[in-house]
């Protein structure tokens, strides 16, 4: 498969004005209060102002060492780790800091093709290990990623797992959540963006299918891979240049390691 010159150079022609409007799925899995835990990521939800907190509860120690001062009216509880541990899940690191917090608001896709497009899309065919997309969150931070996009019902809603494991990517990487993940890699490719899709059965490298332009790497479930209808969806199908010895990698190390090849191509 080539490097996708022509298909980029057509997407260009169509711009974002004949993009369909669209890409927003109907929610974060509930709009109910979500509790978060672990230093990072409560410093992280904190810090960000586009979050509505409810109630801290931490010892005293933890919220002595959190980054900033609260605010004097922030709602916060003093507690011993053995409570804190019951109000997250069962053997949760939570590291003296429970944060309840609502949903993050969201986000449309149109205004994240809006955006820089030097920076990838990560898009994620019915991933639903939340610790594997906080892991991806983590990495799309690290390599300045625009967003990650998931299917609405085949994706981990925003939980403290998901958050826990993003080390406070939850609140920096926009993440976007779509209805048809189909129709969303169509409006992708409307944005001018080459869509490769990571297949291990792929006969072309990740590095030979580079385009020099815009780029959404698309990741399919663990252990399934994408499905067919996903894949078709891609402009290129290319896999990881990985040694016989391992069949295959865990979707979040073959993302972190997709998103190293974009940042670093030439």
């Amino acid at each position: 498969m080539g490097k996708g010159s022509d298909g980029q150079r057509e997407g260009a022609l169509r711009g974002r004005a004949g993009r369909m409007k669209g890409g927003r799925g109907s929610g974060r899995g509930g709009r109910g209060a979500v509790r978060l835990w672990g230093r990072h990521a409560v410093e992280a939800a904190l810090a960000n102002p586009a979050r509505h907190h409810r109630k801290l509860w931490g010892t005293r120690e933890a919220i002595a060492g959190l980054g900033g001062e609260l605010p004097a009216d922030f709602p916060v509880e003093y507690a011993q780790g053995l409570d804190l541990a019951r109000l997250v899940a069962r053997d949760a690191p939570h590291q003296g800091l429970v944060l309840e917090c609502d949903p993050l608001e969201d986000i449309w896709l149109d205004d994240v093709l809006d955006g820089d497009p030097r920076h990838p899309v990560v898009v994620l065919d019915q991933v639903t290990d939340p610790h594997n997309v906080g892991a991806i969150l983590r990495s799309a931070a690290a390599f300045a990623a625009a967003a990650v996009v998931t299917q609405d019902r085949h994706a981990p809603p925003e939980s403290g797992v998901v958050a826990k494991s993003a080390s406070g990517a939850l609140e920096t990487v926009p993440w976007v959540r779509v209805v048809n993940l189909s129709r969303a890699l169509e409006e992708i490719a409307e944005g001018g963006y080459w869509r490769i899709g990571l297949d291990g059965d792929a006969e072309t490298t990740l590095g030979e299918a580079l385009p020099a332009g815009p780029v959404a790497l698309v990741l399919g479930a663990e252990g399934e891979g994408l499905r067919p209808n996903v894949a078709q969806h891609c402009d290129a199908l290319a896999r990881l240049p990985i040694g016989e010895a391992v069949e295959s990698l865990n979707v979040s190390n073959a993302a972190a390691i997709a998103l190293y090849a974009v940042a670093t191509r030439a």
